[in-house]
This record gives structure tokens, C-alpha cells and sequence, in this order.
């Protein structure tokens, strides 16, 4: 089944749950879906841009962290395209987040990084659309 893409709304939902988790003591899940929503945003933003033909849109559409930053780094070097790109070109955002974490034990989720994630997937959500 092919599902539709409402990314803004993906972003909300998954951030919403993610606090949800955070406050609940699972802040292993919670990281995960912060960088889910901060995913969401940020290919939500990359939407209307017009990026180079060399520049895949699909593969960017795909790509998690850090593999997605690294693309659109490449995709927007030269360019003026904020919001987007005070998240692309800041070497913290989302550092340490890897979609592989979710097979990860729990314990090598660190508080600092599930802190760091939840106010940066909050700053990408409130930028979608700006």
C-alpha cells in the first residue's frame, strides 16, 4: 500500500509523542521520534525548493541523519535558503541521532543527546513554513 505524505503533520504528531515518551521515562524512544519529527521538517521544508538536476530530491526524500544533512549540505551549498539551512549547516543538529538506534540497547541512548534532539526537532517543526 502506498501512503500519502503529510509530512507537517507527521512532524506535529511524532514530536507530540515523543514528549509524551520523554515525560514517561522512555527517553530511548523519545530521541528516536525526536529525530523522526526533525526528519519530517526538514524534508517538508526542502520541498519547494528548485535544487540542481544533480542533486537528487528522492534521494534526499529518503536519507536520515546524518547521510540527510550531508546531502542537503551539498545540495544547498552557494544558496540562500533559510530556514533550512541553520539547520543543514549547524554541526550539532541531530548530531549523534542515527536511525539505527532503534535496534540499540536503551542504556547507550544518553540524556544529553535525547535533550539536545527534543529542542532541536521543537526548533524544525516551528520552522516548517516560515
Amino acid at each position: 500500500m502506498a501512503f500519502t505524505h503529510k509530512l507537517p503533520e507527521a512532524a506535529r504528531r511524532n514530536l507530540r509523542a515523543a514528549d509524551v515518551l520523554d515525560e514517561g521515562h522512555r527517553r530511548d524512544v523519545a530521541g528516536y521520534l525526536y529525530g523522526i519529527a526533525a526528519e519530517c521538517a526538514v524534508k517538508q521544508m526542502v520541498i519547494p525548493l528548485s535544487l540542481s538536476p544533480e542533486h537528487d530530491k528522492n534521494a534526499i526524500f529518503y536519507a536520515h541523519f546524518p547521510e540527510l544533512r550531508t546531502l542537503l549540505r551539498d545540495a544547498l551549498k552557494g544558496r540562500n535558503m533559510k530556514p533550512l539551512t541553520v539547520f543543514v549547516f549547524n554541526d550539532g543538529f541531530m548530531n549523534n541521532w542515527h536511525v539505527g538506534m532503534r535496534y540499540a540497547d536503551a542504556a547507550q541512548i544518553l540524556p544529553g543527546w535525547v535533550n539536545a534532539w527534543r529542542q532541536q526537532a521543537r526548533d524544525a517543526v516551528g520552522a516548517m513554513g516560515t
